[in-house]
């Protein structure tokens, strides 16, 4: 279950837009706001990219931090990325009370071989996480999900998870989230043409042609006729 972890953010004042820019282009810190969870309070705060790469690699989805001159404990609502190079360049938090339920989105971890794969089918993951509702103390790191007694055919859905009493699944229960697929033969892929549609391309292009050889005998009959008149 999640442990709390000490993350440390400045409170960032209103500063120019050439000042933000700056800060940005310099890649060493990451602008953010924290958002209180019983009012509209919100601090702008700056994190460094190190302190970032701490969080995500520590074991949990609560964090402390120390901003406005008080102690509190928050999520991380979203974090907006770079649309070519995955940059981070905007982070919100989101602020709990440790003894209210919250709703978060856990990473799903398939453990296993299923045995469709080894008789040659895929593994394909529909649905990466899973969203849930419990106390922040209960959060999980993840939720694994076993996948070893799937044959090709077979699929697990939301409601086939597992989970803590104290937890309880908010995704739809009908969703699938692996499913275990036939490979696609390399024969298969290659585009079948309808003998019928070969036949009617063939006679549209024989009519085409004789379409073609009518006109000029019109063309001609009708430059002969012109030249007779002419006479």
């Amino acid at each position: 279950m999640s442990k709390e972890w000490n993350l440390v953010v400045d409170k960032r004042e209103l500063v120019s837009k050439g000042e933000r820019k700056r800060i940005l282009k310099e890649g060493t810190k990451v602008p953010g706001v924290y958002y209180s969870h019983d009012s509209k309070e919100s601090i702008s705060f700056y994190i460094t990219k190190s302190e970032l790469m701490k969080a995500q690699k520590a074991e949990t989805q609560i964090f402390d931090i120390t901003v406005g001159g008080k102690k509190r404990n928050v999520l991380f609502k979203s974090v907006q990325y770079h649309p070519v190079t995955d940059q981070i360049l905007h982070v919100d938090l989101y602020g709990i009370k440790m003894d209210q339920v919250v709703s978060v989105s856990v990473l799903i971890n398939l453990t296993g071989t299923a045995k469709g794969v080894t008789e040659g089918g895929i593994v394909v993951q529909a649905l990466n996480e899973l969203e849930i509702e419990c106390l922040p103390m209960d959060i999980p790191t993840s939720i694994d999900l076993d996948i070893s007694e799937l044959d090709i055919g077979d699929s697990l859905k939301v409601e086939d998870i597992v989970l803590d009493n104290k937890i309880t699944a908010k995704s739809n229960s009908e969703q699938i989230i692996v499913s275990i697929t036939q490979a696609m033969k390399e024969e298969e892929l290659i585009p079948q043409v309808d003998e019928d549609e070969e036949l009617l391309d063939g006679e549209g292009a024989e009519e085409s042609e004789a379409s073609d050889e009518e006109t000029k005998e019109d063309k001609s009959t009708n430059e002969e006729g012109t030249k007779e008149e002419e006479g």
